[in-house]
């Protein structure tokens, strides 16, 4: 058995996404084990985040300045607005560097079951946002029954405004292969289907 506060480190680890007790367990003996180095690395760091760490008042990420990297950088379309469920789809997107517009993150998807009504997201914020100027809002809402119902109703909300509203695409993922997938995912690819020539 170890110490009080080698086990409290290792519960609060354990909580992070990804991480079983084992595996938090492992986190700390690793980190016990480069104690001179890791270690005041490391909580230098959370400590410096949690004094930092904002949420940008203009699209809902999550970053170290109000407004955050995103919104603040120049070079940024700000007349395309890609819409997310949560921060990490963000930036799971703007990791692959192909999106060149703005973010706008809805804190959730609506929910009749977890009670998660259009009120309990930032639909209003979008609505404002589109309504002071934007040329496309891209629908980025992750392909469940949830999100795709949020995504039908942000676009019924924006009918009547000059706004292009588009979706991504959804189907057969690059490399996959037709025996593995999904009759949902096979269904999507067949409906998206488009001309070769």
């Amino acid at each position: 058995m170890a110490s009080q506060e080698i086990e409290t480190l290792a519960g609060a680890l354990s909580r992070l996404p990804g991480l079983g007790p084992r595996s938090a367990r492992r986190a700390v003996l690793w980190l016990i084990k480069r104690r001179e180095t890791a270690l005041p690395a490391l909580i230098e760091a959370l400590s410096a985040l949690g004094e930092r760490l904002s949420e940008c008042s203009v699209c809902g990420n999550v970053d170290t300045s109000d407004p955050c990297s995103i919104c603040a950088d120049p070079r940024r379309d700000a007349r395309q607005i890609c819409v997310v469920e949560e921060v990490a789809d963000l930036w799971a997107l703007d990791r692959a560097r192909l999106f060149t517009g703005r973010y706008h993150v809805l804190g959730g998807r609506l929910s009749a079951l977890d009670g998660v009504a259009p009120e309990d997201l930032a639909i209003a914020p979008l609505l404002a946002r589109v309504e002071a100027g934007v040329d496309e809002v891209v629908l980025a809402m992750n392909a469940t029954l949830e999100g795709q119902t949020t995504a039908h109703y942000i676009a019924e909300r924006l009918e009547g405004l000059p706004v292009r509203v588009t979706q991504l695409a959804h189907g057969l993922p690059v490399g996959g292969e037709l025996d593995y997938l999904d009759e949902g995912t096979l269904a999507q690819a067949l409906r998206a289907r488009r001309p070769m020539v």
